[in-house]
């Protein structure tokens, strides 16, 4: 899996009230299809900046999605889902059922079309590099998940939502959706990195029941038991 995603979830449970200004709103989650692929690049630039819009910081707009995003329409559609309103895709939950496999694939089939584009930055990434380059070092030397995080919790995440989406209870009940389905295909749990000064994506996951791992570098890893989470929940069905 790659580092915290930089758009993590800016999203806040509102419960039912939320629910039914969703349902006012005509959002549908539904399954990820190919036609979506470049709706994945525009909504990780326009969240990439800690949920904000990373537009204005990025020389190539599709660095940052390269990373957190393009492969996942690609290597893992089976396991993403996308909300659609009536303006088009404005938010997804993209994901993978086993981690050290799907890093495995990334390493043979993603990463070594992208090395031909983008030349390795020399050194190490320093604090004055831009984030063309940051992006570009990660190409090159991707992240690989802790063993002792991906054996309990195999499969992970990654849930960005545009602002227009966000504060009616929709990251919610893409969550629900997401993990009905990853538990249905067999997964025992589910990690995601998150940077610890993301408060607001912090207070998210709490309250939805993911539970703190540690904090390792830039990231808090945190972990949540999809048996155990589902047995308190009523997942929403599978969308047509």
């Amino acid at each position: 899996m790659p580092p915290p995603s930089p758009g993590l979830a800016n999203h806040r449970r509102r419960g039912r009230q939320g629910a039914r200004a969703i349902s006012d709103a005509g959002v549908k989650i539904r399954p990820y299809r190919e036609a979506d692929f470049d709706d994945l690049y525009r909504i990780c630039l326009a969240t990439g900046d800690s949920g904000g819009d990373a537009t204005g910081l990025y020389a190539d707009p599709k660095l940052v999605g390269h990373v957190y995003a393009g492969p996942y329409g690609r290597l893992s559609p089976e396991h993403c889902l996308v909300a659609e309103d009536a303006q088009g895709v404005a938010g997804y939950i993209l994901g993978a059922l086993d981690t050290p496999k799907f890093e495995a694939l990334l390493e043979e089939a993603w990463w070594p079309g992208l090395r031909r584009l983008y030349p390795e930055p020399a050194g190490k990434p320093r604090r004055d590099w831009p984030l063309d380059d940051i992006r570009a070092w990660q190409i090159h030397h991707p992240f690989m998940t802790p063993e002792r995080i991906a054996a309990p919790f195999p499969s992970h995440l990654h849930i960005d939502l545009l602002p227009r989406l966000q504060g009616h209870g929709l990251g919610r009940s893409m969550m629900d959706r997401w993990l009905a389905h990853i538990g249905a295909a067999g997964s025992p749990g589910v990690h995601l990195g998150v940077g610890p000064a993301n408060a607001r994506a912090l207070r998210f996951y709490r309250a939805y029941g993911w539970r703190e791992l540690e904090i390792s570098g830039p990231t808090a890893w945190l972990g949540l038991t999809v048996s155990a989470q589902l047995s308190g929940t009523t997942p929403h069905q599978p969308g047509r």
